[in-house]
């Protein structure tokens, strides 16, 4: 039967099921430029662009001055999402996490190989920029507010023992909060707490969370935080916050990298 795939697909098909068959495992060189262009008669762009879609899918990453060699797509470990985990900022707990187990230093600050193995010791921290804005058409939405209402925008940067893990940014609708000590959401009294330990201090009941997950390519600022290429698929939660009155107090918009992160889901059962 005729093969109606671009050359470029068939290429990238088969180094996928090299990679997947273990035939190229990890840390092997991709086969060269001129090598994959003598095996499927294709040209430099064809070959350039079947190694592109390698890297985009997470399955291949250049080395400058090496190569192209195959990824480790292990998860280094699950997210934890569950009523026990929610009230801090990271709003999430780690599990199974081996930070002995990531490769890329290039992207990310070296690791002492010292540092505590088990999830239980896994240093978490965040950086955070809160910014006063219009909010955007979509968050507005969101949030069930007029277009252009004022909220506090946070930019969230989540490290466990220094490597980024977790990105997300968080909108908080400044008719709910503006003139308290919740205001800014890493200043204050209340600081660095999660959404329903600070807004319990303004006597702000939150009752529910309610999350969105999907998937998108990376954007360049994405990929340079997180260590993986431009256009691999992260996954994205958009996480929203309601009120006893089913308000929405807070939503965010959290991106981890799809071939390195599970996201994990408590479900209790109520009887």
């Amino acid at each position: 039967m005729c093969d109606l795939r671009p050359v470029y697909q068939r290429i990238a098909d088969d180094l996928r099921q090299r990679i997947d068959e273990g035939t190229l495992t990890v840390g092997d060189r991709i086969p060269s430029r001129s090598e994959l262009k003598r095996a499927y008669d294709a040209s430099d762009q064809t070959v350039d662009r079947a190694v592109r879609v390698l890297k985009a899918a997470g399955y291949a990453e250049g080395q400058f001055g090496r190569g192209v060699f195959v990824s480790d797509r292990a998860p280094l470990g699950a997210l934890l999402r569950s009523t026990g985990a929610v009230d801090s900022p990271f709003a999430t707990v780690i599990r199974g996490y081996d930070p002995a187990r990531e490769r890329d230093a290039d992207t990310c600050p070296s690791l002492d190989r010292t540092s505590p193995q088990s999830a239980s010791d896994t240093a978490l921290t965040w950086e955070a920029t809160s910014t006063e804005m219009a909010a955007p058409d979509r968050i507005a939405a969101r949030l069930g507010l007029a277009p252009d209402a004022g909220v506090i925008c946070t930019q969230y940067e989540y490290l466990a023992n220094r490597r980024p893990v977790q990105l997300a940014t968080s909108w908080e609708p400044l008719s709910v909060t503006e003139g308290t000590d919740v205001a800014h959401p890493e200043r204050g009294p209340y600081a660095r707490r999660g959404v329903r330990g600070r807004l319990a201090a303004i006597g702000i009941r939150v009752v529910r969370a309610q999350d969105l997950v999907g998937s998108r390519p990376a954007t360049s600022r994405e990929a340079e935080t997180l260590g993986c290429a431009v256009g691999q698929c992260v996954t994205v939660v958009e996480r929203t916050h309601f009120d006893s009155d089913d308000r929405a107090v807070e939503t965010a918009d959290i991106v981890v990298r799809a071939d390195r992160w599970r996201l994990e889901y408590s479900i209790p059962f109520v009887s």
